[in-house]
């Protein structure tokens, strides 16, 4: 009996060694400016609230009372990085820079993910249980994210910078705007750090409006000119024709309708 538990301590203190060796590690594998240990241990406050967070979740899971809060605020006074004590982190997870990030209580992070700057892992009211979201594998949230209330993010989901997630993300998805709305990436390999290949959705929206906009101006002075040239009813035949010839771009329009409709209606999730 002795000799078992002894051997699930054991188990126990590899598995809490692997998981900090994997947060250390990671560091070096997705930021090429960390050039040593040293550097790394001291100058990365992503790894700092990570090392706070192992030991107050530990001491939260125990039911230890007060000490997992107070030393989550400590963390949060020396690294701008506030995690709840509840929350679960998965191993080798990088927080970069990390000021302004806040994880909720209830959230779940799997392994690998990459969360920047300004990242909010957030509620969205007052409710009980389980309200926070739940991240998969190989996560990247980009700088300024929100990720709101008791939702699934998939493995190898990719969300862009400012964007808001309201909603289930499928896995292998790439996810930008406000609210967010999934833009498919299949077939095609983003490394973690191009946040400059993110599509931009709301531009297409408003360049297709502008489009739409332009023409019918054009279609308005064009029937002004044809009504101030009319003189006798011969030329009413003439409007008409005319006003066939401007409906030929109605395949085009259909398309750019097609996309506003996507976009309000929050196409893909």
């Amino acid at each position: 009996m002795i000799g078992s538990d002894l051997y699930g301590e054991t188990e126990d203190a590899i598995s809490v060694l692997s998981t900090l060796l994997a947060d250390f590690r990671i560091i070096f594998e997705r930021d090429p400016a960390a050039r040593n240990w040293l550097e790394v241990l001291f100058c990365y406050p992503g790894l700092q609230a990570l090392l706070f967070h192992r030991l107050a979740h530990w001491l939260h899971i125990i039911g230890i009372p007060f000490i997992p809060r107070f030393i989550s605020h400590i963390s949060r006074f020396i690294t701008g990085i506030e995690i709840h004590p509840g929350a679960t982190i998965g191993q080798g997870v990088f927080i970069d820079h990390g000021m302004g990030v806040v994880i909720g209580e209830t959230a779940i992070v799997g392994d690998y993910a990459l969360i920047y700057q300004g990242v909010t892992l957030g509620g969205t009211g007052k409710e009980s249980g389980k309200r926070h979201p739940t991240l998969g594998e190989y996560v990247v949230v980009g700088a300024g994210a929100k990720v709101l209330g008791n939702i699934q993010i998939g493995n190898n989901v990719r969300i862009g910078a400012g964007s808001v997630v309201l909603r289930d993300v499928p896995s292998d998805c790439t996810v930008v705007g406000i609210p967010g709305r999934v833009i498919y990436r299949s077939g095609v390999r983003v490394a973690p750090l191009e946040h400059n290949n993110l599509p931009d959705s709301e531009a297409q929206v408003i360049r297709a409006l502008v489009d739409r906009l332009e023409l019918m101006e054009e279609q308005i002075q064009h029937l002004q000119s044809q009504q101030s040239a009319l003189k006798t009813p011969i030329l009413a035949g003439k409007i008409a024709a005319s006003k066939v010839e401007l409906t030929e771009d109605a395949p085009c329009c259909d398309i750019r309708d097609q996309a506003i409709r996507e976009f309000f209606d929050g196409a893909g999730i």
